[in-house]
């Protein structure tokens, strides 16, 4: 296959400088997920009737439900953040070209 002269293959996917804001997000977000599941699993333990693992703050059942409720608003909010920055992140590693050239992916 004949290249013309003005072709360059590595303007297609240029090297961008690393973003290190959306890895230290992602990493924030595995925390606030990891963070939801213990908050949800103390509060279902707490309702399972198990000993209660915050104290005092969940010995009743209203406190182990909201306790339960928090933790998996939590758990949704990280994993919400954690896949936007890992879809931020990879965006930028596509092809630098017209939009109608590419597959059409369903």
């Amino acid at each position: 296959m004949k290249l013309s002269d003005g072709f360059d293959a590595r303007r297609l996917r240029p090297k961008g400088q690393r973003n290190w804001r959306f890895r230290i997000g992602a990493a924030f977000a595995a925390l606030l997920s990891m963070c939801g599941v213990l908050l949800a699993m103390a509060g279902a333990a707490s309702l399972l009737g198990h000993a209660p693992a915050l104290g005092e703050l969940n010995t009743n059942r209203a406190g182990s439900a909201v306790i339960l409720a928090i933790g998996l608003f939590v758990l949704y909010l990280g994993v919400w953040l954690w896949r936007r920055c890992r879809r931020r992140s990879r965006q930028s590693q596509e092809l630098n070209i017209s939009p109608h050239l590419m597959k059409k992916h369903d």
